[in-house]
């Protein structure tokens, strides 16, 4: 599972960003200041950092100049919305910059292309006898070529990378469709309905209560 730490001073929004980001299936941790994140980076291994600049102790522009060390990659999101701010945080290096008040989707959106920009090497995902190729965006079961629509092909995608975890239905229509969910499930259903059928999966993709779905399969 990739791991987030959230380095937030507002409580409210730091709560926001975690929880969005646990139900999209991503591990969070939240520092409210610049000297408690220097302290869980240095222990601890983040895929990702979404950063404040405005935070007591350290800055954020500071604090990326630290993080640079790690190779840890950045997303700011603050509330410092001048061209001369968002210039010079991408020049420092940082990887994005988002600016407050921020649409949640789109924070989610972000996430997603910048862990997919670090993370190349996931070419290959195997589930019992199937295998993707996510460049070659194949699918193979048992050696045999699998077609799939370009929707089961992302939702399926989705599932391997957050297996093991229960996913809402309103997470996995806004990832894969990007767009606001309305509460129709027939969509999701139909599609899980599906993968089911045309890879074998019918005890492997589980239904999870007032939920959603879960993806329980063995690596090979």
């Amino acid at each position: 599972m990739q791991k987030i730490l959230i380095v937030e001073d507002d409580e409210s929004i730091a709560g926001l960003l975690s929880l969005a980001l646990r139900k999209s299936g991503y591990h969070c941790e939240s520092a409210l200041d610049g000297i408690v994140a220097t302290e869980k980076i240095e222990s601890e291994v983040f895929d990702l950092i979404l950063l404040d600049i405005m935070l007591p102790g350290v800055d954020g522009f500071a604090l990326l100049e630290y993080i640079r060390e790690f190779s840890t990659p950045v997303i700011f999101i603050t509330a410092r919305a001048d061209v001369s701010d968002r210039v010079k945080g991408l020049r420092m290096g940082a990887d994005d910059y988002i600016v407050k008040p921020f649409d949640i989707s789109e924070v989610l959106a972000r996430v997603e292309t910048v862990l997919r920009r670090y993370h190349k090497k996931d070419r290959f995902f195997r589930a019992n006898d199937i295998i993707v190729d996510t460049e070659s965006r194949s699918v193979t079961k048992a050696g045999a070529a699998v077609d799939l629509t370009p929707k089961e092909y992302e939702l399926f995608l989705l599932f391997l990378r957050n297996r093991g975890l229960a996913l809402y239905r309103e997470t996995i229509y806004e990832r894969v469709w990007g767009e606001p969910y309305f509460g129709d499930t027939r969509t999701v259903d139909l599609h899980v309905q599906r993968l089911r059928k045309k890879l074998g999966l019918s005890e492997e993709i589980q239904s999870v209560h007032k939920v959603g779905y879960r993806f329980k399969a063995d690596k090979v």
